[in-house]
């Protein structure tokens, strides 16, 4: 270990000294600078002081070693230093380096670069060789190596130096206000102990576990290899490459026709259905693997498809094919002044990032909404999921043609690519994990993209004291047995305190211990059918468990939901409406339910054709999201000449011309349309009066007979 600090610590310390030790008068006189050297022989006690009592907590033994730099040029200098070092680490001592700058003779110690080493990196690179170290860190405050001044948001990190191509691109910026080297000396010593055998990564001192993480291979920092020219260049442009890649195939699927990419969609079901069996030896393998590494059961349960999921699957697909085209639909038309009309209209996203664990279904839900939506996809599935995600992904991308190209979606195989994923903030326009709390979290916490997803499935089912106990009975038990893994399954029960003499909580309970169900409680559940205590309410089993817990009435249960839930989806069982409306209007979750099992929360049951997962997030798509969540809006001005001039002979109308139910959509031939259709899309509407007649004429509903005579 290499470390400075000696001169700071000492000249606090004798700062001190010199003000108690003034006089009055002797403080209005100017003030002499303290000699650094005097500092550095007055700060190494501190400085051991501190790296004594941080390594004692540990029960770890450390030691100091003062070097300067003539001693370097001693041969038996140089062998002693190696014994001693050998001699401290078979003792298992930390041996800890500084330069010596109370001899040093060095005369200006933050300018003088000359001799064998001139700074503490230098130092730890010269210690690197002469110790034949198997791996070199150099702690900085910032990340690692940019190409550019770290402030600059252009400035992208360099995960693997490349000297033949990075050492005429970077542009350093200033240096450290301390120490005498920067970023330029870390590259400069890095590059000297790499190019003599001896690895090196430069990375973040600020963030402590980032050592830990080098030593277990991750990629964190910037990595100064001798063979790195050789095998680490396509790595280095991989993941951006991708997210590039994904952007010009959604730009050339925006540019097809609806009926074009209608095709895509019904191409890559029948793909799916054609290759099932493929498919499903590839998960089976998965499942088989997962089993043997003794992973959790609800994990397997998401991983495995059951029979028939393939066909659900592909017909699913076929729904959103059919499913108007959500691109281009005028949202909003305003007559800004004569002859001048803004439309807004809807747009895809852009590239879409999508980590998700365990369920390879979510792959086609989530690459068939990205084909309809228009836009680009980077799919990161768990390892648990490798095989049948990487068939999947074959299988769709070999059935969307040249003209828009496979990689529309790409699929991120390394793990390590995530953290470099995640900072392609200027490719990749919104991130939807979905996944555990955990991965949740970490993701919306490492990152400047939008995120989109729920971090936790904490649903609750109240039944009320009006409830039907048959319907709630039902409603109960399919919320939590019909798919237990599922993040819309039930969590936690909330029965009206009524129920409890009237024999109804019983009730519930019997059927779920039936099926199953293991049980914890809250205070007052815990003692009326004495079952263990819940460890805390916001807790997601994914499995067949859940917590049960008495409340005073509808009031106590909201607040409830509020204090312990996800906002992801709750239900009441009621049959006073007056109680179940206070309860649907209250309870502030994405999905809130009557009389139904919270299990309809869900993409497909809603008629979104599929869904990209459920956001709990207060953003334009809360629930489930499908193809509408993946959308923006732009807004599109028609003139016919007219300048701002400072508003000179401009009369502004801002007249609302979106027009009648069924207007909202984008201009449609009339032999595209169906015969059948009484819906007429819209199409750019003239100012003039004539034009507003005649586009109003064209919005009459009217059977075949009687549009043909129009």
């Amino acid at each position: 270990m290499v470390t400075s600090g000696a001169v700071g610590l000492g000249r606090q310390r004798l700062k001190y000294r010199r003000f108690v030790n003034s006089s009055f008068s002797d403080l209005q006189k100017p003030q002499v600078d303290l000699d650094g050297k005097a500092c550095a022989a007055v700060g190494q006690n501190s400085l051991m002081a501190l790296y004594d009592t941080m390594f004692s907590q540990l029960d770890v033994t450390s030691a100091q070693l003062l070097v300067t730099d003539r001693d370097f040029k001693n041969k038996d200098f140089r062998k002693q230093l190696d014994e001693t070092v050998q001699s401290l680490l078979a003792l298992r001592v930390i041996p800890i380096f500084n330069e010596n700058d109370a001899v040093s003779t060095r005369k200006a110690p933050y300018e003088d670069s000359s001799g064998i080493f001139w700074d503490n990196d230098s130092l730890a690179a010269l210690l690197a060789l002469e110790l034949k170290a198997d791996l070199l860190v150099l702690l900085s405050d910032v990340e690692g190596l940019y190409s550019g001044p770290p402030s600059d948001p252009r400035s992208k990190l360099i995960h693997t130096y490349i000297k033949e191509i990075h050492q005429s691109e970077i542009t350093f910026g200033d240096k450290s206000r301390v120490g005498r080297g920067g970023m330029t000396a870390k590259v400069k010593a890095a590059v000297n102990a790499a190019y003599a055998g001896i690895p090196v990564v430069i990375t973040s001192g600020y963030a402590p576990e980032n050592i830990i993480k080098v030593l277990q291979g991750e990629r964190v920092g910037t990595l100064f290899h001798q063979d790195a020219h050789l095998w680490a260049l396509d790595k280095e442009v991989g993941g951006r490459e991708m997210a590039v890649a994904a952007r010009e195939s959604s730009r050339r699927l925006q540019a097809l026709s609806s009926q074009d990419r209608k095709k895509i969609l019904l191409d890559v079901a029948d793909a799916l259905e054609a290759n099932e069996k493929l498919i499903n030896i590839e998960n089976e393998a998965d499942v088989v693997a997962a089993q043997e590494a003794g992973l959790e059961k609800s994990l397997i349960s998401r991983l495995a498809l059951k029979p028939g999921k393939i066909k659900s699957l592909a017909n699913t697909i076929r729904v959103l094919a059919n499913m108007d085209d959500p691109i281009g639909c005028i949202l909003k038309r305003i007559e800004l002044a004569d002859g001048l009309v803004l439309e807004k209209t809807s747009s895809p996203l852009g590239v879409l990032l999508i980590i998700f664990e365990s369920r390879p279904d979510a792959l086609v839900q989530i690459a068939s909404l990205a084909i309809r939506s228009g836009n680009g996809l980077l799919l990161k599935g768990g390892k648990e999921a490798k095989r049948s995600n990487a068939i999947l992904h074959k299988v769709i991308t070999t059935a969307i043609p040249d003209t828009v190209g496979g990689k529309l979606i790409g699929l991120v195989t390394s793990r390590d690519e995530i953290p470099d994923l995640l900072k392609l903030d200027d490719v990749i326009d919104l991130v939807i994990p979905r996944g555990s709390s955990k991965l949740v979290s970490k993701i919306k916490s490492s990152t400047k993209i939008p995120v989109l997803g729920h971090a936790d499935g904490i649903c609750h089912v109240y039944v009320d004291k009006s409830a039907n106990i048959e319907m709630a009975k039902r409603v109960v038990l399919d919320a939590k047995v019909d798919y237990p893994a599922a993040c819309n399954a039930m969590e936690t029960l909330l029965v009206h305190q009524d129920l409890v003499h009237s024999g109804g909580l019983n009730e519930l309970i019997a059927d779920l211990r039936t099926e199953g169900v293991t049980l914890f409680g809250g205070q007052r559940a815990c003692k009326e059918l004495n079952i263990p205590e819940a460890h805390t309410f916001h807790h997601e089993y994914n499995s067949m468990a859940c917590t049960v817990e008495i409340v005073d009435d509808e009031h106590a249960a909201i607040d409830h939901i509020h204090q312990h839930g996800s906002a992801h989806t709750d239900c009441i069982v009621a049959e006073d409406h007056d109680v179940a409306e206070v309860f649907l209007r209250q309870v502030d979750s994405a999905a809130v339910f009557h009389n139904a099992s919270t299990r309809f929360c869900d993409g497909a049951r809603f008629g979104l054709g599929a869904e990209v997962g459920i956001s709990t997030s207060r953003i334009h798509a809360r629930g489930p999201v499908g193809v509408e969540g993946l959308l923006t809006t732009r807004w599109i001005l028609r003139g016919c000449g007219q300048v701002v001039n400072a508003d000179q002979g401009v009369i502004y109308t801002h007249k609302d011309i979106t027009m009648l139910p069924g207007s909202s959509r984008r201009l449609q031939s009339s032999k595209s349309s169906s015969n059948n259709s009484h819906n007429v899309s819209s199409c750019y509407l003239p100012p003039n009066l004539a034009g507003q007649l005649l586009y109003a004429l064209s919005q009459i509903r009217m059977d075949k007979k009687l549009r043909g005579r129009w």
